[in-house]
């Protein structure tokens, strides 16, 4: 019996003993948990005024998008034997100045892509490799002299053309000057009521030079893992509407792991010179007022990544 008494009180000290030491560390634990919170706090707060000083802030983000086929003796459709493929990459930059009385905001966008369609029973159909599809390149440079923390007078340097096919054929060059209006964080508009669009191709019969207007809005923003951006640009000729044209990207970017997640972009854009430059090959009679200027468009979907 006292044995047993005695084993009955050493089992419950010992049950005590160790209630009371997982007890204590729960609470050391706790306890360190507020420490690094309060260190995470500190650090934090300490990112967002480096965040906050005026000086140079560069990002990128960009997405890659990929697919691949091949068919075999696939009776169930129209070319039962082919091969095909689409790759397209796009990529947006930017490297932004503030300081008390001046910013130089510098901004980049490249969309490329590749397609590729081979009927494998059709010899004149082979191809050798991927032929040029989506094909954008914009950077853009306005600097503006502030007169308050909203309003600046800026000048705007823009140049857009493509790059794997036809570069600067056409190109488009607009300088100009006039104001630029920051109403809220990460979004600018720009307003220049001088601006010069300069036209570089080949066909002087379609495309032509003209003073306008240039009229851009421009909204970044990161949200957690969040990318985006949109960019609207138009140009207004006071010569004639036929000379205007307009272009408008958005880019979305969403990180999973380690800057690696999914992205999107899609493009709307109106140019009716180029419209009629692409009608004159089949259309050796087409002019600008036989012509419907239809929406040019394009989207992209695939891996993203964050630098």
């Amino acid at each position: 019996m006292k044995k047993l008494v005695f084993t009955l009180v050493a089992v419950f000290a010992l049950t005590a003993s160790y209630a009371q030491t997982i007890d204590e560390l729960k609470a050391e634990q706790a306890l360190k948990k507020d420490s690094v919170a309060a260190i995470q706090g500190r650090v934090d707060a300490l990112q967002g005024k480096i965040d906050a000083f005026p000086g140079w802030k560069k990002g990128a983000f960009g997405t890659i998008g990929a697919n691949l086929s091949g068919f075999s003796n696939w009776y169930s459709q129209a070319l039962p034997d082919n091969s095909s493929g689409n790759i397209g990459v796009t990529v947006n930059g930017f490297a932004n100045l503030d300081r008390e009385k001046f910013f130089w905001r510098n901004n980049g966008n490249i969309n490329l892509g590749w397609v590729k369609l081979d009927d494998q029973n059709l010899p004149e159909d082979q191809q050798d490799g991927f032929k040029e599809a989506t094909d954008v390149f914009t950077i853009s440079s306005l600097y503006g002299r502030k007169l308050s923390d909203k309003f600046a007078i800026s000048a705007l340097g823009e140049y857009r053309t493509t790059i794997l096919n036809n570069f600067n054929d056409p190109g488009y060059l607009d300088l100009g000057v006039g104001a630029t209006w920051t109403p809220i964080e990460n979004m600018v508009v720009v307003i220049h009521p001088l601006n010069y669009n300069f036209v570089f191709a080949k066909n002087d019969a379609v495309f032509e030079s003209s003073l306008g207007a240039k009229i851009v809005v421009d909204y970044t923003r990161q949200l957690g893992a969040v990318n985006f951006k949109t960019n609207f640009s138009t140009f207004q000729s006071y010569k004639s509407s036929d000379l205007s044209n307009w272009t408008w990207i958005n880019s979305f970017g969403y990180t999973l792991w380690k800057g690696i997640g999914l992205g999107f972009e899609f493009g709307l854009r109106g140019n009716k010179q180029e419209a009629v430059n692409y009608a004159l090959a089949s259309t050796p009679t087409a002019n600008f007022d036989n012509i419907d200027n239809k929406t040019q468009s394009y989207w992209l979907f695939g891996l993203n990544y964050a630098f």
